[in-house]
């Protein structure tokens, strides 16, 4: 997922370096994500859990219980915001994202798509006026993730819910890979290219979580965690896709962590 460029940021250049080349234009994270070649798009699997938990959490449409308003932060190319639409039947779903590459992918995918990010100026939405959020792969992009949290909480109601998914940094997988010393799965050294560890694509991971971590950190941005679920990962290889699934019924050892908070 993108919207995850926070303002102009560092390149670990030195002061001298860019002293003694000014001419040579320095691509940040708002360059990065704004290149149509990074995956904006989750995995359908780990989608259809979050939206199943936001559908039991919503309830059906119905007399005395109306649409509700679910903003998916960070909407990417708006797969996964198409597949929550299906889910959560008669709720109104609206993608958002910082990237006008991705809002132009996800435009034909869902009903209305706004161009808008977590820093600056904040979300185009007024406080206390959204049922839902789904944060499906954006936190670990984060630069900074308490203002983020912080304004995700501002747009919501009180009691209103926040889907949030991401990587374990302490998935099953990747306990063994350090203790051969391998650089984990998920973690990133370098924008240009992976180094240390398995895979080939980049895709801008600035931030791991853990299941205890992510749920200490939700719960310290002003949400009670109602519960941590586990999803599995896509990039898993083939025979090794049964093992990650039993994972997920011990969310601190699965792939994805699947995070169902309220606001206080």
């Amino acid at each position: 997922m993108t919207l995850s460029a926070s303002g102009s940021t560092g390149t670990g250049k030195s002061p001298e370096a860019a002293v003694t080349s000014p001419s040579r234009p320095v691509p940040g994270l708002r360059d990065f994500y704004e290149n149509p070649t990074v995956p904006v798009a989750s995995g359908e699997a780990r989608t259809l859990r979050q939206a199943r938990m936001l559908a039991d959490a919503l309830g059906p449409v119905g007399p005395g219980r109306p649409a509700a308003t679910v903003l998916d932060v960070g909407c990417g190319d708006g797969s996964a915001g198409a597949t929550a639409a299906r889910v959560l039947a008669g709720h109104h779903v609206v993608g958002i994202d910082w990237s006008q590459d991705a809002l132009r992918r996800a435009a034909p995918r869902l009903n209305q798509v706004v161009r808008g990010e977590l820093t600056g100026s904040g979300l185009p939405f007024a406080s206390g006026s959204a049922d839902a959020v789904l944060f499906s792969e954006v936190v670990e992009h984060l630069v900074d993730p308490d203002s983020a949290l912080d304004e995700l909480r501002r747009v919501l109601r009180r009691g209103g819910h926040l889907m949030l998914s991401t990587p374990n940094l302490a998935a099953w997988y990747n306990r063994a890979l350090l203790l051969a010393g391998v650089q984990p799965v998920f973690s990133e050294v370098s924008l240009r290219r992976i180094h240390g560890r398995p895979g080939r694509e980049v895709v801008g991971h600035l931030r791991l979580y853990t299941a205890r971590a992510l749920r200490e950190f939700v719960a310290a941005s002003g949400f009670e965690v109602v519960a941590v679920a586990g999803a599995p990962y896509h990039g898993v290889p083939r025979p090794l896709r049964p093992l990650d699934r039993l994972a997920c019924g011990v969310p601190s050892l699965a792939s994805i962590l699947l995070v169902h908070a309220r606001k206080v």
